[in-house]
């Protein structure tokens, strides 16, 4: 068995300066999630979601970023989820995408708000009937006795609605609007160039390198 500490890889597929960046974080943002978009990485759009409730102890998933706009980050969740609940009490967030093949990271850090009705109502009216059910059937984050538990409540929610459910009320997005964004990317020997944009009371961003 190979032990964990030998496991290494030298990154050596690119780099990064702070004067190759974009003014705006999430410009730059754009042109990298295209080029993972082009390089066919699987679920490029996937991130890793960390929260925390009123009790500070943290909490990490994997969701599926639904758009990027001048607010910031947009996902999708179940309210009354656990996610859901740590950001009724602590509305903040972080966020990690990390780009395996391309030898990239990027850390995003910031306060969430609810999206509008009216923009949670279009986005889950052009889910897939199937996701739509899904949204009633589970009772995200609870126990539940079984898988055929949650069959049988998607069927019956099927039999209920037909083929146009409405959005349950207990579920919609969430926007993380970014107080810093952090682009990282992989240099031999350990000397990662980070590149942090820090939003400014203004409005407007602070670009520094950071150590790695």
């Amino acid at each position: 068995m190979i032990a964990l500490a030998d496991l290494r890889q030298t990154y050596a597929r690119s780099s990064l300066s702070r004067s190759a960046v974009d003014a705006d974080p999430l410009a730059q943002f754009n042109s990298w999630l295209d080029q993972a978009l082009s390089a066919e990485l699987p679920e490029p759009n996937a991130m890793t979601l960390a929260t925390a409730g009123a009790d500070g102890k943290p909490s990490a998933r994997i969701v599926l970023i639904k758009g990027v706009d001048s607010r910031g980050f947009v996902f999708f969740s179940n309210y009354a989820s656990h996610k859901g609940r740590d950001l009724e009490t602590n509305p903040h967030a972080a966020l990690l995408f990390h780009w395996t093949e391309l030898e990239r990271q990027v850390r995003i850090e910031g306060r969430v708000e609810k999206l509008p009705d009216l923009e949670s109502d279009a986005y889950y009216a052009s889910r897939p009937l199937d996701s739509r059910i899904g949204a009633w059937a589970s009772e995200q984050s609870r126990e539940i006795k079984g898988r055929a538990t949650l069959i049988a409540r998607a069927a019956s929610f099927a039999v209920r609605f037909g083929q146009h459910p409405p959005r349950p009320p207990h579920w919609g997005g969430y926007v993380v609007i970014p107080e810093s964004i952090e682009f990282w990317q992989g240099r031999p020997s350990r000397l990662h160039d980070r590149i942090r944009y820090a939003r400014l009371p203004d409005g407007t961003w602070r670009i520094a390198r950071l150590a790695p």
